[in-house]
């Protein structure tokens, strides 16, 4: 029997294994190292840079300050430190925190990143009214939103605007038939991680067409924006404080 073509004119709501926060082990470590290769090879990580350069460039006078960077849902902790090393470079001063909340993500990121004394992290409940006073220069997130209802995203963004001085990067999936056929044929054929293989397809079906995009910011009241499509079948968010 063949398989049935999933429905792309929808975000789904199944789950991912990635969204339960138990997870530990040999699992999450190989799903964390695949996750990276992944999104280097297909150039997902440089997008969340391009988002820095463009806030950057709309807030010149920060390149003589501290940039105070929070990562939500950090995972490994590969972007930051992409984000870093460039900071380095450019002898930028920044400061990285990466956000998680699962505690077994945080023990592997900690390890991954410990060549980075810029960069540290919390374990936080971005739910929590304490995390909502917190404040920062940029949120970023990669591969985070997609995990959540248009209704908690409108909340998120509605809150995250009035906690940063420059803005927003939301680097996440496009859902489209190709990005899922293609995801699909490289997790079935190199990955070993039964989490990749799983959740791949799925973070997919969970992510967004830019009309998406376009109605949670208009219902979160975001007029000041841009969304860019990226290779490989990528959404460049930046929203601007």
């Amino acid at each position: 029997m063949s398989e049935v073509m999933p429905d792309f004119s929808s975000r789904s709501e199944e789950l991912e294994w990635m969204d339960d926060l138990s997870s530990s082990g040999d699992i999450i470590v190989q799903t964390l190292k695949e996750l990276d290769t992944i999104n280097r090879l297909l150039g997902g990580n440089n997008i969340s840079l391009s988002g820095l350069k463009k806030l950057l460039s709309r807030h010149p006078e920060k390149r003589k300050e501290k940039i105070v960077i929070a990562d939500i849902g950090c995972g490994g902790g590969d972007i930051m430190k992409l984000l870093a090393g460039w900071g380095r470079k450019n002898n930028l001063q920044l400061e990285l925190i990466g956000i998680d909340a699962n505690p077994h993500v945080l023990e592997y990121a900690r390890e991954n990143t410990k060549d980075f004394p810029e960069i540290r992290f919390e374990q936080v409940d971005i739910y929590l009214k304490s995390f909502s006073k917190l404040k920062f220069d940029i949120i970023h997130t990669s591969l985070f939103t997609h995990h959540f209802p248009e209704s908690e995203l409108i909340a998120f963004y509605s809150q995250w605007i009035g906690q940063v001085n420059m803005g927003i990067i939301n680097n996440d999936l496009h859902r489209h038939w190709f990005a899922y056929h293609s995801i699909d044929w490289l997790t079935r054929t190199f990955s070993r991680s039964p989490m990749v293989k799983y959740d791949a397809r799925l973070s997919v079906l969970r992510s967004f067409l830019k009309s998406d995009l376009e109605q949670i910011l208009h219902k979160a009241k975001i007029q000041s924006y841009d969304i860019q499509w990226k290779w490989a079948f990528r959404w460049e968010l930046v929203i601007y404080a």
